[in-house]
């Protein structure tokens, strides 16, 4: 643990999971954001939205994150110059924020889907019958009644993402999997312990979320 004593190394850990939060929080919202309308798209009557929607589940849910991310920064930025600010860190922290958010779009997309299958239909058809469209119906109607039901499919979802951030790292971003190996090639006997550090930091910060998501949905959960 005398790693962590060094100011140096123990300002490299905290900066590393600073970005991690960071990417998990704005890739969070991005997602959900994205997941909703790509789940309206699946469950629309207009043939062309349900394809598209379809489409982006089926591309992005098979292809690895890490071509994602690739992409994002060698065919984004390197090729045709997309620039999302001056300074590097954060030109790679967006790039990232891109990948993650329409790589995870896709599950959040799946678990809101399964959340609106739950409603009953009748609940859809009275709606329309009273005249409304349907964007109305799904907003105001069906939407609010489905979030209880995927509350923890959205717990689980925040999980990994907020694990599969680490991948930005790829890029040049240096978050926490980044600062593990630079700590580990720099203090070559203490690998145990920065390993443990470094995971133990993880499970401290996805482990209560976890309890905390299954709460909210037993909490939340509608009775039948």
């Amino acid at each position: 643990m005398h790693v962590f004593t060094d100011p140096k190394n123990f300002d490299a850990y905290l900066s590393g999971f600073l970005w991690i939060l960071k990417l998990t929080g704005a890739s969070a919202v991005f997602a959900l954001l994205l997941g909703v309308l790509l789940a309206g798209m699946r469950v629309s009557p207009v043939p062309v939205l349900r394809g598209f929607g379809a489409a982006w589940v089926n591309i992005f849910r098979n292809t690895p994150l890490t071509l994602v991310i690739f992409f994002c920064y060698f065919g984004l930025y390197s090729t045709l110059g997309l620039s999302l600010s001056q300074e590097l860190d954060l030109n790679r922290y967006w790039l990232g924020v891109i990948g993650l958010s329409v790589y995870t779009a896709a599950f959040v997309c799946e678990a809101v889907r399964s959340g609106i299958n739950t409603v009953p239909t009748g609940q859809a058809e009275a709606a329309r019958a009273i005249g409304l469209s349907f964007a109305q119906t799904l907003r105001i109607v069906v939407l609010p009644q489905a979030a209880r039901s995927v509350i923890a499919p959205f717990g689980s979802v925040l999980i990994a993402l907020c694990k599969n951030a680490t991948i930005v790292g790829t890029i040049g971003l240096m978050e926490s999997s980044n600062v593990m190996k630079d700590l580990i090639n720099s203090n070559g006997d203490a690998v145990i312990p920065i390993f443990l550090v470094i995971a133990g930091t993880f499970a401290a910060l996805l482990i209560p979320t976890g309890y905390l998501f299954g709460w909210l949905a037993n909490r939340l959960a509608v009775k039948r």
